[in-house]
């Protein structure tokens, strides 16, 4: 038997990680970025095909692996960023994610982050090679760090877990 609490999760999140929406790789894609770490845990590859004239997003798809709250956000947001341009897009806040899946637990919070730093990271590759645009900061956003933030304590905790697991005689 299980002592573990299920955590709190929306209907909305429920719904989506039932059925995700533009779940799977996008082989047309012109601009491909991913957040997370695959050895650590959530991981979301953002997939964008994007009107090069318009710089609007014509479609978007994602490939997670995580937990509801992962596949959830990023279901969202595919939905959010289609027929929007690139700056509105890049607009798109995590906080706004949680808001319209009727919340996350504090503890999945990082599941919005890391949707957002994938696509925020595929707009930003979007533009190698191109002319950048005004919008597009050159420093990293506060959401964009508090992306690589997260990543890096998902390293260190993997890392600790994988530790603790030799150690233990």
């Amino acid at each position: 038997m299980s002592s573990r609490i299920p955590l709190p999760y929306s209907p909305k999140v429920l719904e989506l990680f039932r059925n995700p929406k533009n779940l799977g790789r996008m082989d047309d894609a012109n601009a491909v970025a991913t957040a997370g770490s695959l050895a650590c845990g959530d991981m979301i590859t953002m997939y964008l095909k994007i009107d090069d004239r318009a710089e609007r997003i014509i479609d978007a798809s994602f490939e997670s692996y995580g937990c509801a709250a992962n596949i959830a956000t990023a279901s969202l947001l595919t939905e959010m960023i289609k027929g929007k341009s690139l700056r509105e897009a890049w607009n798109i806040s995590w906080k706004q994610l949680s808001d319209e899946l009727g919340g996350l637990p504090p503890i999945k919070y990082h599941c919005g982050v890391l949707a957002v730093g994938a696509l925020r990271r595929a707009i930003r590759a979007y533009y190698r090679g191109r002319a950048k645009p005004d919008w597009l900061p050159d420093e990293l956003t506060p959401d964009e760090k508090h992306a690589l933030e997260e990543e890096e304590l998902m390293k260190i905790l993997a890392k600790r877990i994988s530790e603790g697991g030799r150690n233990s005689h």
